[in-house]
């Protein structure tokens, strides 16, 4: 079975018909790159990570972690001044 090749059959254009295409290519193109840089505007992601942030936080798993932490950071202190004052 012999293999077979499609090939786009040309068909003519006015110069009106390529600028109409032309743009709204370039209308197509200057969407998508607004939406590009909306996408990954450095604020809006910032504030996304805030938000995403903020809401693990104040879930239990988040609450959890912040209440470990802070037990850790609290033993953590006590022991070296307790060292600190056995030395002196």
């Amino acid at each position: 079975m012999q293999d077979e090749i499609w090939q786009a059959v040309a068909v003519p254009r006015s110069p009106e018909q390529i600028q109409q295409e032309i743009d709204a290519a370039r209308e197509s193109l200057g969407s998508t790159l607004d939406e590009l840089a909306f996408r990954t505007s450095p604020k809006r992601l910032s504030d996304q990570a805030k938000e995403k942030a903020q809401a693990f936080l104040q879930s239990p798993p988040g609450m959890a972690i912040v209440g470990v932490v802070g037990l850790t950071v609290t033993f953590v202190v006590t022991r070296r001044i307790v060292k600190a004052v056995r030395k002196h």
